[in-house]
């Protein structure tokens, strides 16, 4: 199961990829569609999470950023 971490708020709009950078922040990207291209990175909301060693961590569906433990062997 996964845990909130922070609130964003984040809007999604369709077409674009919804990540937490490496900052802690969210960015998206315009994704390859048909054969073209995908978009360059933008900075959605600053956030700054401070990411822990062993955890997933993706916006949710409400535009929030929430982590869930990750599956080694």
């Amino acid at each position: 199961m996964a845990e909130k971490v922070a609130k964003a708020g984040v809007k999604k709009v369709g077409g674009y990829l919804y990540f937490v950078d490496k900052q802690g922040d969210v960015s998206r990207a315009k994704m390859a569609r048909g054969g073209k291209k995908g978009g360059k990175k933008e900075k959605i909301a600053k956030v700054g999470v401070k990411k822990a060693k062993g955890y997933l961590y993706f916006v949710d569906k409400k535009g929030d950023i929430s982590r869930a433990k990750m599956v080694r062997r």
